[in-house]
């Protein structure tokens, strides 16, 4: 089991176009640099916080799950894993994980056991589970874009549509409720359970949902010109997106930050630490984190 003291491994760097100590930023803290808490991975994804503000996150070409601790410790949390994308936790502590190696939507129990919640839909094979959001009552949404992998063991693509699912609580029932997205990638949802963020990347625009109670989505809208890989939500409502660097937006969509990271792609984020008032970033190779002045509404 891999293990790192935080102070062996951090290193503090301030990068161009990113916070300047004394900035008057809207989110990040006064003074904040950004800081590279571990790397050595071959691509990290999926940074999804626990209860206690702990972070899990994927290192998926190494097929492994891996956990930072709130006291600056990095463990191997599962390996292998599915090959696993995106996650998040529920309110009872189970991790669900994207697997893409088999396009499936996995339920990881606080001790590890491993249930198969979706291998399909309709008889198809997904394209690939890649990020998930779940709303309070318990069900989720996740979106299912095609990126073909080396790793696949699969025919052709079976699905008509790269789409964003909705599976209830009763972890039964899957709908698809989103299809006219070129490719959905990011997702993320408010505390309220109200409305859902889906990013098209292909399309690079992120647009608005309002929940309904069966989990269907009305009133589309464009939340803004910009299309993201990873998202997250903070306590003011302002919604972040990832690809180059980190682009934060407030809740009409109007730009106020733009977090530069020094790595060829920034694939995901959320918040976590026992405040949940630090950013985690998981680029390329690197797990990077900066203190924020907001603080984060949920696993993500």
């Amino acid at each position: 089991m891999l293990r790192f003291l935080a102070a062996s491994v951090l290193l503090i760097i301030l990068l161009p176009g990113s916070a300047t100590p004394g900035k008057d930023s809207p989110v990040i803290a006064p003074g904040a640099k950004l800081e590279k808490l571990a790397g050595n991975f071959k691509f990290t994804e999926g940074p999804a916080a626990d209860a206690e503000g702990n972070v899990y996150f994927t290192d998926q070409p190494n097929d492994r799950i891996l956990k930072w601790s709130v006291d600056g410790k990095l463990t191997t949390h599962l390996q292998p894993c599915g090959r696993s994308n995106g996650l998040c936790f529920d309110a009872k502590g189970n991790l669900w994980a994207c697997a893409d190696e088999k396009n499936e939507l996995w339920l990881i129990d606080p001790k590890g056991k491993v249930t198969v919640l979706v291998k399909d839909y309709k008889g198809k094979l997904l394209n690939g589970p890649n990020d998930i959001w779940i709303r309070p009552d318990g069900g989720a949404y996740f979106t299912d874009p095609y990126y073909k992998r080396d790793y696949w063991k699969r025919g052709p693509k079976e699905q008509d549509k790269e789409a964003v699912y909705y599976l209830a609580p009763d972890h039964k029932t899957l709908t698809r409720v989103a299809d006219d997205l070129q490719q959905p990638n990011g997702i993320i949802g408010t505390p309220d359970g109200k409305t859902l963020y889906v990013a098209d990347i292909r399309g690079n625009k992120t647009y608005a949902y309002d929940i309904q109670d069966d989990g269907a989505l009305k009133n589309k809208r464009l939340f803004c010109m910009l299309g993201s890989d990873g998202m997250t939500i903070d306590s003011a409502g302002n919604v972040y997106l990832t690809g180059k660097g980190v682009t934060v937006f407030d809740k009409t969509g109007k730009q106020i930050e733009k977090i530069a990271v020094d790595e060829p792609w920034t694939a995901n984020v959320c918040f976590g630490g026992k405040e949940r008032d630090t950013l985690f970033i998981t680029a390329s190779t690197a797990l990077y984190g900066i203190k924020m002045r907001v603080k984060g509404v949920g696993s993500q």
